[in-house]
């Protein structure tokens, strides 16, 4: 009896044993596997990956294309202002042009007198032209009518027989006016002799004008 029991024992032992030493092998075979397992994600460190932008996190490709943006936009802006302030510049150098060349226009004419002809009708309109400007009335009618009575169109006539030639200081000229009142009536701007024309017909107008309110009134000697 006690010579079975340990046969039994033994060989109960054995196939223990046995299945222990299976196992061992499956798990270092599960060990070897494992470890093959653990290598891929080394094995693929090696691949280049993109880095992507956590949300609301730019990367620093997204802030240098930002950067690049905002200059071209900076460039933008800085040339469409230049070329406003060169259209303002222009606009205003043209401006001073127009304006320069309006005033030397301007001067050009009130430097050059009017022409008139040097006649009875051209000393006529150029004494009617001075009156105006003097506020001294008179038409053309008016100074024609009495030139011709007085001295038919002579600018040098002198009347050497009525009472101022008696007393020396004859009438002359077309509007036959006498020294004394010449250069109390002389019009400014006008030669001061008694014979020229234009300087005789606005003295003898401005004469008139302040005695009979104007030489259009005058019909005979005054």
């Amino acid at each position: 009896m006690p010579r079975i029991s340990t046969l039994r024992i033994t060989r109960s032992h054995k196939i223990a044993t046995a299945v222990l030493v299976a196992a061992g092998s499956v798990t270092a075979i599960a060990a070897t596997g494992g470890a093959s397992e653990a290598q891929t994600p080394h094995a693929r460190s090696s691949i280049s990956v993109e880095p992507v932008a956590a949300a609301g996190i730019p990367t620093a490709k997204d802030a240098a294309a930002k950067k690049a943006a905002e200059a071209t936009a900076a460039k933008e802006a800085a040339a469409k202002k230049a070329a406003a302030k060169a259209a303002a510049e222009k606009d205003a150098t043209e401006a001073r042009s127009e304006k320069q060349a309006a005033n030397r226009s301007t001067e050009r004419k009130a430097v050059t007198p009017k022409k008139f002809a040097n006649n009875l009708d051209g000393w006529i309109r150029e004494s009617l032209d001075i009156m105006k400007k003097k506020n001294i009335p008179g038409s053309y009618e008016g100074l024609h009518r009495n030139i011709m009575r007085e001295s038919s169109g002579n600018p040098n006539a002198v009347n050497d027989w009525d009472i101022n030639a008696r007393n020396g200081i004859p009438s002359k000229g077309l509007l036959q006016v006498i020294q004394p009142t010449f250069d109390a009536y002389h019009v400014k701007g006008t030669p001061k002799k008694l014979t020229d024309p234009v300087a005789n017909i606005t003295a003898a107008a401005n004469y008139a004008a302040d005695r009979y309110g104007s030489i259009d009134n005058v019909d005979s000697a005054y």
